[in-house]
């Protein structure tokens, strides 16, 4: 019959009656009538697939709500793996056809219950065959001793699942078995339902409450469609391979499935099948793509979303973060000291220290009379890009553009074990299963391997445990609501954990320890009420190209010890800091976004010593970087942008380097180093980590001390100092000063750029022992360039300090200008004031509209061999100045150039500074370790009463 003599709606109708093998028959008539009949996949074939006895929804236990792709397909899936365990012997090979069994002519069928041929499960399989099927009827079935199958037999429950219930302890002894449709309870004298050692068993659509099952390698199982409830488990020891499929634990009183000791070397027959099966299974990696990334609110049943997953890639200003955050307020009225200015304003410096007076300075200074400094040793920070754009430092606007994370193709592409750990299949294999409402999930031990995909593990103790040299894969998994860790892993364990969604968790998401190594990427890791990753007593791992965010404490928290690589993350919005490093944590920080987190973007403190380099650090709600009380650190290249407390805020107690970073338009300081008794600074940045995370896990007191590492490779190339260091950074549109110093330690600041910043420069309000400030340029901010406070030490050697709004340099302290250039700066080129002590020597001076060098008050000291250039042909007021009473300081061999000196100048021996090289002519990033070792050993001489007169420290340089 043609398909076209009657409408496709009157043939759908027809074919909706027939039953299975009819409809198979219709498939091989013609190509007109197999399209017909796969065309009924939601009407014929969805009832053929809900109304088999054998399986459940295709998408039970964790989403039977969520129809599948193809109800043809899912029953095809579903027969082909009942058959399994008849492919062991060559004459039950099955064929291409869909066909539940390929029945032996000599298959019998025994049926067990009242009335029928034996009314004992005994008493059935004493008879029965190879591969013959026992029926058993409605009822419980109660045996006072182990039943042991001795041949390949089907027990096959009648009915609806849960009218066949088996209280027996059955020990199998043949290469294969299946069991469908029944209830297994724990008889009188063991808990074990069901064991094998050596023979392979299917359970399809079975309970197990209050039971054990019990597989030991070379023993295999399959299991698909099973309840484990009540304390129910699986224990599997030294197994080659088995599958859990679409099964259900709940209940728990330990873990739900126990995987222990390494594969066995010994294979049984059903490896090569199962491993058949498994890679039917979708796997990780090959699509190509990232679905958990790209889309937050995909696969989640719980935990808040991001409003923005991804970092924005559109062009945005200052003006309008500012308006989104709300915190113009905040920039414009930055509270930089109590009482404190820079310096007293000259006549010529104007009141208006906004964009427009910088501006009307610029058109000033583009006189000839003006130096040209555009060509100094930090200039390639301002230069435009190739493209006509303007430079990080230069740009009035934060960077717009930060990376996007790897997907998880990207990612296996290049990590090869990473790769090989995707595509394995040994061990058990968990997939599409739901924990719930129990202790425990997994538990892994002694080189257990498992590999879990698809799996919901919610409201348990913990979701999965890894220890003592255990591998595990974790692929497309949600851990939720457990009430400690959700993935705990310590003790050697490794193994590699993608693309999962954790959340809402009790305690961290994942937790290594103790020399666990684990993969971690492409992972969503947020809403939990304590930190996302946390690291500690010499665990390590790869943490990369992760979404972690919304957390109530730090996104990864590092301590005691641990190590990991943290790379490519983006860690945003969470209630604490978005990297903590501390109590001797280390590691390796790069290339993370770490953005609109409530405390410091990254936060270093008591012996942290991370090395935190490339990451884009910026919108946060305080400082970008905090290295508190004993932090130490390497922080170098990153972008630390529009964060509304300071770029980097460090205790002066700490010993952090910080190399090449990029600070720029955060609303306070740029950089900010403050002392360790300032109460007034430290209190809001001060984290109370201690008592904060549960680090023991159930009470268990580990001794850290023992189990510390020596230092890593990682560490190897740092290098060595015994000063803070702050070197070849831009500081620019910050909102207040650059670089603020209000510490009772050593500072190194060597070949920064700071321009452009709302406040001063530099601001030195407290300096017990020496700060350097050597080869910086500091240009175009919004006050004075460099302010220096009553009593401070403070040197100043090789900088260009150029058209900033207020003085060049105002120095009420200790210590040495010598080198300098000063042109073009709004007030004094160089004022001296209060009772400094100080050197004033070789430094070239052009004013803008003032005084060169001004000494003003009881000063000590000598200014010698400077040079001051005439600044704007309408200024009257002397170069050079010094209070008539002022007996104390010395004048001598300086020299004043007018504008009858046939301008314009021109610096050129030296030229500008500061200069290309470093003060002892080594470029730091060519030569770190001698440039190190250098200005350790030039810092270390003490001042007494002043640079002049002799002091060692004048000697010595």
């Amino acid at each position: 019959m043609e398909v076209g003599s009657l409408p496709v709606e009157l043939w759908r109708v027809i074919l909706a009656y027939l039953p299975l093998p009819e409809l198979g028959r219709c498939c091989q008539v013609c190509r007109a009538w197999r399209e017909l009949v796969l065309s009924l996949d939601n009407t014929r074939w969805r009832q053929l697939c809900l109304g088999c006895p054998e399986c459940r929804h295709p998408n039970w236990p964790s989403q039977p709500h969520l129809e599948p792709p193809s109800w043809r397909e899912a029953l095809k899936q579903h027969a082909l793996a009942t058959r399994t365990w008849t492919q062991n012997g060559p004459e039950l090979q099955s064929s291409a056809c869909l066909l539940f069994f390929r029945r032996r002519k000599d298959r019998r069928v025994w049926h067990v219950g009242p009335g029928c041929e034996f009314e004992t499960l005994r008493g059935a399989l004493g008879v029965a065959g190879p591969y013959d099927r026992v029926v058993l009827h409605p009822g419980v079935y109660e045996e006072q001793a182990e039943v042991a199958l001795k041949v390949p037999v089907e027990l096959v429950g009648l009915g609806r699942l849960g009218e066949v219930a088996l209280l027996v302890c059955m020990e199998q002894q043949c290469p294969t078995a299946r069991l469908c449709n029944l209830v297994f309870m724990p008889p009188w004298f063991s808990t074990v339902v069901y064991k094998t050692s050596w023979g392979h068993v299917q359970l399809d659509n079975c309970n197990f409450e209050g039971a054990q099952l019990q597989i030991r390698g070379p023993g295999t199982c399959q299991a698909r469609f099973c309840s484990f409830s009540q304390g129910s488990s699986a224990h599997l020891l030294g197994v080659v391979l088995s599958l859990l499929d679409s099964c259900d634990f709940s209940g728990s009183d330990t873990a739900s499935v126990t995987v222990e000791g390494p594969p066995v070397s010994e294979r049984n027959w059903a490896c090569k099948h199962l491993a058949a099966l498994a890679r039917t299974f979708p796997s990780c990696g090959m699509s190509g793509n990232n679905s958990s990334l790209k889309d937050p609110e995909a696969g989640s049943t719980g935990g808040a979303q991001p409003p923005a997953a991804n970092v924005k890639k559109e062009h945005v200003s200052i003006e309008d973060w500012k308006k989104r955050t709300e915190v113009d307020a905040v920039c414009q009225g930055t509270v930089i000291e109590d009482g404190w200015s820079d310096g007293e304003h000259s006549e010529g410096e104007g009141e208006n220290h906004n964009g427009e007076g910088i501006n009307n300075t610029k058109k000033q200074l583009t006189l000839d009379y003006k130096i040209q400094c555009d060509h100094h040793g930090l200039s390639h920070f301002l230069k435009p890009r190739p493209d006509g754009s303007l430079s990080v430092a230069s740009s009035p606007d934060p960077p717009s553009v930060a990376p996007e994370p790897l997907t998880l193709q990207q990612e296996l592409d290049r990590d090869p074990e990473a790769h090989m750990l995707a595509v394995s299949t040994l061990g058990c294999i968990l997939r599409r299963c739901l924990f719930r409402d129990g202790k425990g999930g997994v538990h892994l031990s002694n080189y257990g391997q498992a590999r879990l995909e698809e799996n919901v593990f919610r409201g348990l103790n913990y979701a999965v445990r890894c220890i003592q040299n255990s591998t595990i894969v974790m692929l497309r998994n949600e851990v939720c609501e457990c009430r400690a860790s959700g993935v705990f892993l310590r003790l050697s364990a490794q193994g590699l954990i993608a693309e999962n969604n954790i959340h809402s968790n009790g305690e961290a998401g994942l937790d290594i320890r103790k020399g666990a190594n684990p993969t971690i990427v492409c992972n969503r890791i947020h809403s939990g009420l304590r930190s996302g990753v946390v690291v500690l007593g010499n665990g390590k791992g790869s943490i990369r190209s992760n979404q972690i965010y919304n957390n109530k404490e730090a996104g990864v928290y590092i301590l005691f010890s641990g190590n990991p690589v943290v790379s490519g993350n983006h860690i945003f919005q969470g209630q604490a800091a978005g990297i903590a490093i501390n109590e001797n944590g280390r590691g390796m920080i790069t290339e993370n976004v770490i953005r609109e987190n409530q405390w410091g973007g990254v936060d270093i403190r008591r012996g942290g010593d991370p090395i935190l380099r490339n990451n884009y650090i910026c919108y946060g709600y305080s400082d970008g970087v905090v290295v508190g009380e004993r932090g130490r650190g390497l922080i170098e290249g990153n972008h630390v942008y529009c964060n509304k407390g300071c770029g980097v805020w460090v205790m002066s107690s700490s010993l952090p380097q910080l190399l090449g970073n990029y600070i720029i338009h955060n609303c306070m300081y740029g950089l900010a180093v403050f002392c360790r008794k300032d109460p007034e600074n430290i209190e809001a940045r001060e984290g109370n980590w201690e008592g904060q995370e549960n680090f023991n896990e159930e009470g268990e007191l580990f001794a850290w001390e023992s189990d510390l590492d020596s230092e890593d490779e990682r560490h190897s190339a740092r290098r060595s100092i015994s000063v803070a260091l702050v070197e070849s950074n831009c500081m620019s549109y910050n909102g207040a000063v650059g670089l603020y110093v209000k510490s009772s330690e050593a500072l190194n600041v060597f070949a920064n750029l700071v321009n452009n910043n709302r406040g001063p420069g530099i601001a030195v309000l407290q300096s017990s022992q020496l700060t350097r400030l050597v080869t910086n340029c500091i240009l175009e901010n919004g006050r004075g360039g460099v302010a220096v406070e009553k009593d401070c030490r403070v040197e100043l050697r090789g900088n260009g300090v150029y058209e900033n709004s207020g003085h060049g340099v105002s120095f009420s302290g200790n210590g040495q200008i010598v080198e300098n250039d000063m042109v073009g700066n709004r007030g004094y080129g160089i004022q001296v004031s209060g009772g400094a002590d100080i050197k004033v020597v070789r430094n070239r001076v052009q004013p803008a509209q003032s005084c060169g060098i001004a000494v003003l008050g009881a000063v000590k000291g000598v200014v010698h061999d400077n040079i001051l250039f005439q600044g704007h042909p309408a200024n009257k007021k002397t170069l050079l100045h010094m209070d008539p009473a002022n007996e104390s300081c010395v004048l001598r061999n300086n020299s004043i150039l007018s504008c009858t000196s046939s301008p314009p100048w021109v610096f050129e021996n030296p030229p500008p500074r500061p200069l290309a090289s470093s003060p002892v002519g080594l470029s730091s990033s060519q030569y770190p370790s001698r440039l190190g070792i250098s200005m350790t050993t030039r810092i270390s001489a003490t001042v007494e009463s002043g640079c002049h007169s002799g002091s060692m420290f004048c000697s010595i340089l």
